[in-house]
């Protein structure tokens, strides 16, 4: 019966699959737990970080940053793009990079250029296929954060923004919201807009204090920007990775279901061919009698 051992080779090969996904399943679960609780020890430095740099950035009116300089003039525009280094993980990537897209598409037909810094392998490889110019990447982070990669690749992006080779810096991630919803998001980095500084009444009382600046103000001022902007990149990555370990699971599970159906019709068509060959041979074997 070769369409039967055909039938239960599919049958085979779905299960093994089903082991694989699960096992998946499984893994993504345990990662996703610890991405998280990375992604939400980070957001206590990134708020308090916020409030010092937006009191800092209100204090000394006389000196203005360039991080918070804004010409209105976007001819040339950077982004920061962070992806995943692996797939199967349903659309995370392809939601943040269709997303991008749209965003560059408008930059270019505004007579505008842009440039990008990829933060994950996906990201990489897209934007090459694209024809994007790369100025830096970084691949291969594992599954925590390490603000040591993203510190080089992050700097080339600010270093072009000081020197005016670029009008504005956008970072471009997926944000955690919870196990099941990620959401993309294309933000404003450079210039600081009031809105990421924006504080509240209680955080003004909080941090309603005046500085003595050592050695001087655009030195402390500066530095504390580029820390917060420092903090803004490992939190999207934090961010990032979270919503891929969530996204894997959801994926992976619905794989494992899936499979779980496939198995089930196949069980039933082979039981129905097998049926249906029984069946047959019984009917050759009672004709035969009644012949003889």
């Amino acid at each position: 019966m070769a369409v039967g051992k055909e039938i239960r080779g599919k049958i085979k090969s779905v299960e093994n699959t089903k082991k694989i996904t699960k096992a998946m399943e499984m893994v993504a679960a345990s990662k996703m737990r610890k991405a998280q609780e990375r992604m939400r020890a980070a957001r206590p430095y990134s708020d308090k970080i916020r409030n010092i740099t937006a009191n800092l950035s209100q204090a000394n009116p006389e000196y203005q940053s360039p991080y918070l300089r804004a010409d209105g003039a976007t001819k040339a525009v950077g982004f920061i793009i962070v992806t995943t280094d692996k797939g199967l993980c349903g659309g995370l990537n392809t939601n943040v990079l269709r997303a991008v897209t749209t965003k560059m598409r408008e930059i270019q037909a505004a007579g505008g250029t842009v440039r990008a810094t990829a933060i994950g392998n996906k990201g990489f490889g897209f934007l090459n296929r694209l024809g994007v110019p790369v100025v830096s990447h970084a691949i291969q982070l594992g599954d925590a954060p390490q603000m040591e990669k993203l510190i080089g690749p992050v700097k080339v992006m600010l270093d072009a923004f000081l020197e005016g080779q670029i009008d504005a810096v956008y970072l471009c991630y997926t944000n955690f919201i919870n196990t099941m919803r990620q959401e993309p998001r294309v933000e404003q980095l450079l210039p600081l807009s009031g809105d990421r500084l924006q504080q509240t009444e209680a955080e003004k009382s909080a941090y309603g204090w005046d500085y003595l600046y050592e050695p001087d103000a655009p030195t402390v001022i500066d530095e504390l920007l580029t820390r917060y902007i420092e903090a803004l990149v490992y939190q999207s990555v934090a961010e990032n990775m979270a919503s891929e370990q969530s996204a894997r699971m959801v994926a992976m599970k619905a794989a494992t279901d899936n499979a779980g159906n496939l198995i089930a019709e196949l069980k039933l068509i082979y039981n129905k061919t097998r049926q249906a060959a029984i069946t047959k041979e019984l009917s050759e074997i009672v004709g035969g009698a009644a012949a003889v």
